[in-house]
C-alpha cells in the first residue's frame, strides 16, 4: 500500500507543477490534436542531401513554393520568432518544402539566415515536384490553401508521432477557437499563440519523459 502511494505521488506531481507553472493563454493542459498518424515525407531531394524524416521529431512544417525570395521575410520571421527559441531542443526541427529547381534560390536564402543564427542544424529543406507537393499538402485536410507558387504562409506543428496539434475548442475567456497553422507574416501571432503551443507541445514531452522516470526509479527501489 505505501509503494503504491508513493507512485501515485511521483505521477501525481509533475502534473500539479506543471499546472501551477504553465503560462498557457488558452485553457489548455496539452496541445489539442488536429489530425491523428499523418504521412511522413517521401524520400524527396534534401538541400544536405539527408534523409529527412517527420517521426521522432517536434516538427514547424512549411511550404515555400518556387518563389524563395517572395517569401523570405516570412522565413526570417520564423526564424527570429520561433527557431532560435526552440533550436537548442534536440528533437525540434523546421521542415520547409519547395519546388524542385529552387536549390539556389534557398541555398542564399540559408546563407543569409546563417549570418543571423549560429546553429543551423534545425532546418531541414526538401524539394518536390509541383504535384508532389500538392499531394502531401491535401493529405492534412487543412482549411488553407496554396498558392500558384505552391507555397503558403501557414506553418503547421507536427508531434513525434506525426499527429498535426493545434488549438481547438473553449479558451480561457469561454469561447470556440480552432487554429490549424500560424501565420509567418504576423509578429504577434507567432511571438503569441505559435510560442505559447510549441513551449505547451515540449512541456508535454517533458512531462512523458518526468513520469516515465519516475516509473522505473520506483521499479528500481520496489521491495521483491
Amino acid at each position: 500500500m505505501k509503494n503504491k502511494l508513493v507512485l501515485i505521488l511521483l505521477l501525481a506531481l509533475p502534473i500539479v507543477i506543471y499546472m501551477i507553472f504553465a503560462s498557457a493563454t488558452h485553457n489548455q493542459l496539452f496541445l489539442p490534436t488536429i489530425s491523428k498518424n499523418n504521412a511522413d515525407l517521401p524520400a524527396w531531394k534534401s538541400l544536405k542531401d539527408e534523409k529527412v524524416s517527420l517521426k521522432n521529431k517536434i516538427t514547424v512544417l512549411g511550404f515555400i513554393g518556387s518563389d524563395i525570395k517572395a517569401n523570405q521575410g516570412n522565413i526570417f520571421n520564423l526564424n527570429q520568432k520561433i527557431y532560435d527559441k526552440y533550436v537548442g531542443f534536440k528533437d525540434f526541427q523546421v521542415v520547409l518544402v519547395a519546388q524542385d529547381g529552387s536549390q539556389k534560390q534557398v541555398g542564399e536564402l540559408m546563407d543569409k539566415l546563417a549570418a543571423f543564427t549560429e546553429n543551423m542544424t534545425g532546418y531541414k529543406i526538401v524539394f518536390a515536384s509541383p504535384k508532389e507537393i500538392q499531394t502531401f499538402y491535401d493529405g492534412f485536410h487543412l482549411k488553407g490553401k496554396l498558392s500558384a507558387d505552391l507555397s503558403t504562409s501557414e506553418v503547421l506543428i507536427l508531434d513525434k508521432d506525426i499527429n498535426h496539434r493545434g488549438r481547438k475548442g473553449k479558451n480561457k475567456a469561454g469561447k470556440e477557437e480552432y487554429r490549424e497553422s500560424y501565420n509567418t507574416t504576423s509578429a504577434a501571432d507567432l511571438h503569441n499563440e505559435m510560442t505559447d503551443d510549441v513551449k505547451i507541445l515540449l512541456r508535454e514531452y517533458r512531462l512523458a519523459l518526468k513520469r516515465n522516470k519516475n516509473k522505473e526509479n520506483f521499479r528500481l527501489h520496489e521491495k521483491k
